[in-house]
């Protein structure tokens, strides 16, 4: 039910199925093993869901690249299989180049994501050095039909592109984020690997991707806490459902299929609002790649459990004794780009309204959907029912909802100047610069926000007849900006949240 401007998470979703069946139809016409199928299967989904670069272009150019991080690391793994010491050795420097490599933007996000999933479907498969060739004509067919799903057959970008995935805080040496996860990842995975092997042999992998994949997007130790305790619940749900769909199935090869077409669906559509539903998604899928493999039974099940709650010990455990993030600066850079992304939202609205072609504010109300997901993650330690801080808590809810309420004004402004017949209103460019200047008072370093946000805080809005939306959507904005001033300039404000 969250908001979806111009639909484009479902049209996201609809082109991931399109994008993975298609890689899976081509490996069995290829005539591959049901491994190599599955690895395919993976691989697209990973080239569509975590290449998220700002333009098609560069799109394009890490796409092509994955194989350079894929390759090498599907040869180690299968290569180090029979050999766990070096095997296990081998796998958390994956995971520590993985997540240093995010330092790097979008691009080094994205090859770092894939290099640790090519290890870790090797480990999901028990692949061997015999299944190599297979495995890489697999993966090199998966991202030929993944680009074709998402370049030529329905180049969404083209219309609307996806914002880039920001980096993490600057900083140099140990003072970086990006630097400090990956200390923190590499000892969550080697305590998800020790404990895993100790709780089973064969798939203590499934404790190493928790803990990894408890760190990918995001930045602090509260984040990852939250975020921690949602995969549990997801799988939670997920093995709950697996109970009742995956295991009646036993493999059933039809049927299955269309499950995981659902579930990719799911994965997709649910990843931006919901962590949990993303992860009982993707519990689900497993579930039914575990029956198609033949070797789903309940134990296998409740053992998911067991290794999930490991690693997500392990990366609590992590970020709270290993270098350390807060999280005040995390909240203020997210909240501080929300915010430029509605003055941007409202630029391009006026220049629109104005008689400008070329100016579009769709993109910036989708990609401010993304920000204002970002930001309640971001908050979501300060928001959780278990938090003590009772005064940062009101603060921060107060704050998400009135950025909440930001974006049904962006939004809404954005229909407005997207009709051909809507009028330009006289007042509108007076209106657009008040928001403009709120936007800066609100951004700039905290110590100086209650000198500058005095007068912000104090203004009026003038009454608007109903025949001008627009200005009544910038009004709008003008007034929510007014009113974040309180919670964002507080003595004890959400940001000095540990």
């Amino acid at each position: 039910m969250a908001p979806d401007p111009g639909r484009q998470r479902l049209r996201n979703s609809l082109r991931a199925v399109m994008g993975v069946g298609l890689a899976v139809a081509v490996a069995e016409l290829a005539g591959l093993s049901l491994t190599a199928s599955i690895t395919g299967g993976l691989a697209a989904l990973l080239a569509l869901f975590t290449v998220l670069d700002p333009t098609v272009r560069a799109q394009r150019v890490t796409t092509a690249l994955l194989p350079a991080a894929g390759f090498p690391v599907l040869a180690l793994a299968t290569t180090l299989h029979g050999t766990p010491a070096a095997r296990d050795a081998a796998f958390l420097a994956v995971v520590f180049a993985g997540v240093y490599a995010r330092r790097w933007g979008p691009r080094g996000h994205a090859l770092g994501i894939f290099g640790f999933m090519m290890f870790f479907v090797t480990q999901f498969l028990h692949a061997v050095p015999a299944q190599l060739p297979e495995l890489y004509a697999a993966v090199g067919l998966a991202l030929l039909s993944a680009g074709a799903a998402r370049f030529l057959l329905w180049p969404i970008e083209r219309r609307t592109p996806p914002p880039a995935a920001p980096s993490g805080l600057p900083g140099t040496g140990l003072a970086r984020t990006t630097t400090r996860q990956a200390f923190q990842a590499t000892a969550a995975c080697g305590f998800a690997l020790a404990l895993g092997q100790f709780l089973s042999e064969d798939r203590w992998y499934w404790a190493v991707g928790t803990a990894w994949w408890i760190f990918v997007n995001t930045a602090s130790r509260g984040e990852t806490l939250v975020r921690g305790f949602r995969r549990v619940l997801g799988t939670v749900i997920g093995i709950a459902a697996g109970l009742l769909i995956a295991v009646p199935l036993h493999g059933a090869p039809a049927p299955t299929a269309a499950l995981v077409a659902v579930c990719v669906f799911g994965i997709f559509y649910t990843a931006a609002p919901s962590y949990s539903w993303m992860m009982f998604f993707v519990t689900v899928m497993a579930g039914l790649l575990y029956g198609l493999l033949g070797v789903l039974h309940p134990g296998l099940l409740l053992l998911r459990f067991e290794e999930t709650a490991v690693g997500a010990i392990g990366a609590a455990l992590a970020v709270v004794l290993v270098l350390p993030v807060t999280t005040h600066a995390t909240n203020d850079a997210w909240i501080q780009r929300t915010l430029h992304c509605v003055r941007l939202a409202t630029a391009a609205s006026f220049k629109r309204l104005a008689g400008d072609p070329d100016a579009d504010p769709a993109p910036h109300a989708a990609e401010l959907e993304l920000l204002l997901g970002r930001v309640r993650l971001s908050l979501a330690p300060l928001v959780h029912p278990l938090s003590p801080y009772r005064g940062r808590k009101a603060r921060a809810q107060r704050v998400i909802a009135l950025l909440d309420e930001c974006a049904v004004e962006v939004r809404g402004l954005a229909a407005v100047a997207a009709d051909q017949d809507a009028s330009h209103d006289a007042r509108l460019a007076a209106a657009c610069w008040r928001v403009e200047a709120a936007v800066e008072a609100l951004t700039v370093p905290h110590a100086d926000r209650a000198v500058r946000t005095e007068k912000l805080a104090v203004s009026r809005c003038e009454a608007v007849p109903a025949n001008a939306p627009a200005l009544s959507h910038v009004n709008g904005l003008e007034r929510l900006l007014a009113e974040l001033v309180d919670p964002l300039t507080a003595p004890r404000g959400i940001l000095l949240a540990a």
